[in-house]
């Protein structure tokens, strides 16, 4: 920074900083293409292996367990469905829309082997998935 005034530089700095973390928002919940069930989206995920499990935690704020499909097909696990808005909302004036709604999809694919689903549950808005390895 080339000014003298340290509030000069500390309000470009900050003003960075709230850039990047709306940049880093954006890509947390990226929209998909469209496909014939409408616009979808692909929840962020983290996958983690063990010597006898791969685990895998999909965030998915407010989407009900009962909305979520799992399924393996090759050397892939795809977790699909579908987050609504409460009824509530439905009718009110949207001031911002950050968190995603509709049809998501996401395709993780999964290290050499072969896998089924042992446990799924939804924990403080993830779904945390347990794939036991078929040895």
């Amino acid at each position: 920074m080339s000014s003298r005034y340290p509030s000069d530089w500390m309000w470009a700095r900050a003003c960075e900083m709230l850039e990047r973390a709306e940049r880093l928002q954006q890509q947390f919940f990226q929209v998909g293409p469209e496909t014939d069930l409408g616009p979808t989206w692909h929840p962020p995920a983290d996958v983690f292996e063990t010597a006898r499990e791969i685990w895998i935690m999909a965030a998915l704020p407010g989407v009900s367990p009962a909305c979520i499909e799992l399924r393996i097909e090759s050397a892939t696990l795809i977790l699909s469905g579908e987050r609504h808005l409460p009824a509530a909302f439905r009718q009110a004036a949207v001031h911002r829309l950050e968190i995603p709604h509709g049809r998501f999809e996401r395709r993780l694919a999964l290290p050499a082997g072969r896998y089924e689903v042992a446990t799924h549950e939804m924990v403080d808005g993830c779904l945390v998935i347990s794939l036991r390895k078929l040895f």
